[in-house]
């Protein structure tokens, strides 16, 4: 009996997790199975499955044995723009395909037309969000889609620009969706609806908040600070803490963001909260613990995207713990900041290509001790961060990168990790990768 018990719990404990969302299951980058690999294999680790896929920047989502993900189809003719920012009336569809985790294989598909206006116009920016057997998506243009999982059936949808007489923002709309209860949170923009909630089942709005000339690209956040449960939104002209109930506002600081560009994910630990923008640098906030409250502890002093002092990012989510900061810069320098201060303590090339390139870019997650790292290039990274440097475990190159950014090959879109794998796409294919312990 004591050793069917042992079984059992030994199975519970190394039972596989999902990626139902932006950031893993808590939202967090944190990847908490056990049993993966120390180091890569000599000749890199076994990809288990490749499926073809059309452009996007949107990262997979992995729950229930089944991986979503959307990408975007030019109409027969149409080109995307050579220059990136240019923007115009591209024609083409998006495509939401569910495939099996174990194969590839597509379970099902949808598509529907939709043509792009924005700069940067490869596919779709968010990731699907699974939760009590429905997937959420939102294209680029502001469909939000509500799908049966099992079966691709659409059970609801919205548009923004329509509902909410909005335009499309330069890049899209990005912010990737937020279940909280029976809400799904999402950016949508325009008077007094910048943060929008929604009825997770029938898609009824339950409340709107917030305005701003635009909504900028940050996802929804919720933290728990001063005894109560907040909703974080970013927008371009301020950071404001929410009832994610009512949407009633509890506290905003001015923090302005060049361009539009709120992106990276707010960063959450004790009673501190850390926003960083490309142009504008980092700003540390310090939460009341007695009630819903902040107060700047440090902002950046310099606003520029070459002469940098704190965590100028870009798009990168940083890591905040043991009172310090690990996140990617401007122009690709992964760096170590002292929380309490914002003070350098090293930087490095190494993780995103070896040297100085704008938008440099590469994705941190963290797996106990260490961290993964996917990188512009396609590599994928075992490392450790600690304030004593940067300490480079194993490397396997593992994706071509088919976009382009400053006249550079990038692939900007952020893994999956789930069931002791890694799930990687491009603009071409996705590939499932065994990252399991042998």
């Amino acid at each position: 009996m004591r050793t069917l018990l042992f079984l059992l719990l030994s199975a519970l404990a190394l039972h596989a997790d999902g990626w139902p969302q932006w950031l893993g299951p808590q939202r967090d980058g944190v990847w908490r199975e056990t049993g993966i690999l120390k180091t890569f294999p000599t000749n890199g680790p076994t990809v288990r499955w490749r499926t073809n896929l059309l452009g996007g920047y949107a990262g997979p989502a992995v729950a229930g044995g089944r991986v979503f993900v959307t990408d975007r189809r030019l109409e027969t003719g149409a080109k995307n723009p050579a220059n990136a920012f240019q923007r115009g009336q591209i024609p083409g569809s998006e495509r939401v395909l569910c495939l099996n985790e174990t194969n590839g294989q597509t379970i099902w598909k949808y598509e529907y037309e939709c043509a792009y206006t924005v700069s940067y116009p490869a596919g779709p920016r968010a990731t699907p969000t699974v939760s009590g057997g429905k997937v959420y998506t939102l294209g680029t243009e502001g469909d939000l889609l509500c799908f049966e999982a099992a079966k691709g059936k659409i059970l609801w949808q919205r548009n923004f620009k329509e509902d909410y007489q909005v335009q499309t923002p330069m890049w899209g709309f990005t912010g990737h969706p937020l279940i909280d209860g029976q809400k799904l949170i999402c950016l949508v923009g325009g008077a007094g609806s910048v943060a929008v909630a929604f009825d997770k089942d029938t898609g009824k709005e339950l409340w709107r908040a917030l305005t701003a000339k635009e909504p900028g690209y940050c996802p929804p956040t919720i933290i728990e600070a001063g005894g109560k449960r907040q909703l974080i939104i970013w927008h371009p002209e301020s950071v404001n803490s929410l009832d994610p109930e009512t949407g009633q506002v509890y506290w905003s600081e001015k923090f302005s963001a060049r361009m539009g560009l709120s992106v990276a994910t707010p960063r959450h630990v004790g009673d501190q909260l850390l926003i960083t923008a490309f142009y504008d640098g980092a700003m540390m906030l310090q939460l009341d613990r007695e009630k819903p409250a902040a107060t700047v502890l440090w902002r950046a002093k310099k606003s520029s995207e070459r002469d940098t002092d704190t965590l100028h990012s870009i798009m990168p989510t940083p890591f905040l713990e043991d009172g310090h900061i690990y996140g990617v810069c401007s122009y690709g320098q992964l760096r170590c900041l002292k929380a309490d201060t914002g003070e350098r303590v090293w930087e490095t090339f190494a993780a995103t290509g070896g040297k100085e390139v704008r938008w440099g870019n590469a994705f941190l997650v963290k797996n106990a001790d260490r961290y993964f790292i996917f990188n512009e290039k396609g590599d994928l990274l075992i490392a450790r961060l600690t304030p004593q440097g940067y300490n480079e475990i194993s490397r396997a190159h593992l994706l071509e990168p088919t976009g382009d950014a400053a006249g550079r090959p990038v692939v900007w879109s952020h893994p999956a990790y789930a069931n002791r794998c890694a799930y990687l796409r491009n603009d071409k294919e996705i590939i499932c990768v065994d990252l399991a312990e042998k």
